[in-house]
């Protein structure tokens, strides 16, 4: 209808008329555009309010699974103390302690975390739409933090090669089998590893013996076991440094 009206008076030469209509066509167009950017940007906070509240309890998952954790390497260390005991000629620690204990000391547990999944999700779009400074920053320190410090890779340590070069394999399959990691369903609903605080096995006597024989002749490995014991307290460590801000933000997020 505008154009229309437009175009007969450019015809008729009307030129307030045509000034004034393409006004209000300008002005309809940015007032449509205004509208419509308005409305976007309404429903993105929308989804990223949406978004805060689902991650919730992806944030007590992740801090119950640091728990599940740090009770699993308490497990190998109660093992790892039984070792050392073996290495250092403590009558109370049988053959078949040793070996097992020497064993289960060096089984590990890493963290599956990958921020790639959350920064995805929140990437610096969604950022932009939290109005809060102190929750936007305390999301980000969370998408930015580097979770290689605590993959399974960084607990493959010396100690953990050398004795299982040691131990012969059908004493470790049945560790494995008897005493290896659980996965149990915790109160989160989630499934984790727990490794079991007592193994006792019906090893065959004379093997056992000769394993522990050889065990104590290479004495390096208590040296190397005390390694493993601080990549441990190393990998705990940066746990805690993951965890603070994880805590930080859900602290944030139950204050919405």
């Amino acid at each position: 209808m505008i154009l229309r009206r437009i175009t007969s008076s450019l015809k008729g030469q009307h030129w307030m008329t045509i000034v004034i209509e393409l006004m209000i066509v300008i002005i309809g167009v940015f007032i449509g555009t205004q509208v419509s950017n308005w409305n976007e940007g309404r429903l993105e906070k929308k989804q990223t309010a949406r978004m805060l509240e689902q991650l919730k309890p992806e944030l007590d998952v992740q801090i119950d699974y640091f728990a599940s954790v740090r009770q699993y390497y308490q497990t190998t260390q109660h093992y790892a103390d039984a070792a050392l005991a073996g290495w250092h000629g403590d009558a109370g620690i049988s053959n078949e302690q040793f070996v097992i204990s020497a064993y289960q000391a060096s089984q590990v547990y890493g963290i599956g975390t990958n921020a790639q999944n959350w920064t995805l999700v929140f990437g610096g779009g969604q950022l932009r739409n939290i109005d809060n400074p102190v929750l936007r920053r305390h999301l980000a320190d969370v998408l930015t933090t580097d979770y290689s410090d605590v993959g399974l890779a960084t607990m493959q340590t010396r100690y953990r090669t050398d004795v299982r070069l040691l131990i012969p394999d059908d004493i470790q399959r049945e560790i494995r089998a008897r005493c290896g990691d659980r996965l149990v369903r915790d109160a989160a609903d989630q499934d984790i590893n727990v490794l079991p605080q007592r193994c006792s096995l019906p090893l065959d006597k004379a093997e056992v013996a000769a394993t522990a024989s050889a065990l104590r002749t290479h004495a390096s490995l208590a040296h190397e076991l005390a390694l493993h014991l601080g990549s441990v307290d190393g990998y705990l460590q940066n746990v805690d440094f993951i965890e603070i801000p994880m805590r930080t933000l859900r602290s944030d997020l139950g204050k919405r």
